[in-house]
């Protein structure tokens, strides 16, 4: 079982310095709404590879009138990781040890992967596509790491290619050089998120029937139906590069490209009731999204390449029923990793019994309760 049994924190947003020393169980944090709760499952999310939870700048991470630095140290199975922002007064720089060693953000991935449901996750089907999408992502991230880099490649291409077309005048030959790159990482999202949607999937059926329900996924991509179809990466990379091609002049008149996997939109169908979930009751939703980061975080303990997953659950089991709740803590305990939960009271968590270790959150101090 992957989990912290330390946790270390530096003015890190309303902490001056907090110190956890933790058993191996999972860990419930009461108190009142702003003590600091959901800035712990920041912390312990920064330990992983990405921008965290609440996707902050680092800088924004700095307990105010701290100058600007902060750390966090953690032991997770034995290993220490230690993340942080240094600077000198005029420039700063993210910070990564392990072991002591000066290690790089995508290290981290091989020690500790993290999977996380926030309350502002709650609408992510009544949005729209881009909500859905970097719900997704984030996902696939938790799987394949390098998937946060193929992103940003595509991006910084997009970014480029959209400057051209912008001018309303492209040149051709340096056009293709940007097509090119943009195709290349936008085939690689493609198939990442294919391979990781089969197994979300596979998750999803395998999950026994209760109180949190299925759910039917699809992504209506072009490229990541050609993936899950079975198309290899050098026919969806030759595709979107055509695609890119002949679709200059229409882009150009809207000024920004149209297509891509940086359009592809999240389905989920509410199986029980067989209507898509952004048309689900609040409560069907709430439950449908539970079971899916439960599904993810199944997918991850299963495929054995990595450590199992630490989950960060935000207020999750606050509207949920007693019958709900004691469901969600046994499917946490059958995961095989360790589960962060809060909530504002520790009546929440009774059902855990003593498979859980509880500290009361109050005014910057963490105290076990």
């Amino acid at each position: 079982m992957t989990a912290l049994t330390r946790l270390r924190l530096k003015d890190f947003r309303n902490y001056e310095t907090l110190s956890l020393d933790l058993d191996g169980r999972h860990v419930c944090l009461f108190g009142p709404n702003g003590a600091g709760k959901t800035n712990l499952l920041e912390a312990v999310s920064q330990l992983g590879p990405g921008r965290g939870l609440r996707s902050a700048t680092l800088a924004d991470l700095a307990r105010h009138d701290a100058g600007g630095a902060w750390t966090i140290s953690a032991t997770v199975d034995d290993r220490r990781i230690g993340v942080g922002l240094e600077t000198d007064g005029t420039s700063s720089k993210r910070v990564v040890r392990i072991d002591g060693a000066p290690s790089q953000a995508s290290d981290l991935a091989e020690l500790i992967r993290i999977v996380w449901l926030t309350p502002a996750m709650d609408g992510v089907f009544r949005g729209g596509a881009s909500d859905r999408r970097r719900f997704f992502d984030r996902q696939v991230m938790a799987h394949i790491p390098s998937h946060g880099t193929a992103a940003a490649r595509y991006e910084r291409a997009m970014r480029e290619r959209n400057a051209l077309l912008e001018r309303g005048h492209v040149d051709p030959a340096w056009a293709d050089a940007i097509e090119t790159r943009m195709a290349e990482a936008g085939a690689e999202i493609a198939v990442n998120r294919a391979h990781v949607l089969e197994a979300l999937q596979a998750a999803v059926d395998a999950r026994p029937e209760g109180f949190f329900p299925k759910g039917d996924l699809s992504l209506d991509g072009e490229a990541e139906q050609a993936a899950m179809a079975g198309e290899d990466f050098k026919t969806i990379f030759e595709t979107l590069t055509e695609a890119l091609r002949t679709g200059r002049r229409r882009d150009m008149a809207a000024g920004r490209t149209l297509s891509g996997p940086h359009r592809t939109d999240l389905a989920v169908i509410h199986r029980p009731t067989g209507m898509p979930a952004g048309d689900a009751s609040t409560g069907q939703q709430k439950a449908l999204l539970i079971g899916l980061i439960l599904a993810s975080a199944a997918a991850l303990a299963k495929d054995g390449e990595g450590p199992s997953p630490i989950l960060l659950l935000d207020e999750a089991a606050a509207h949920l029923d007693a019958d709900r709740r004691a469901a969600l803590f046994d499917e946490l305990c059958a995961l095989g990793g360790q589960a962060w939960l809060t909530g504002t009271e520790a009546f929440l968590f009774e059902a855990f019994g003593d498979r859980a270790q509880r500290f009361e959150v109050r005014d910057g101090e963490a105290k076990e309760a």
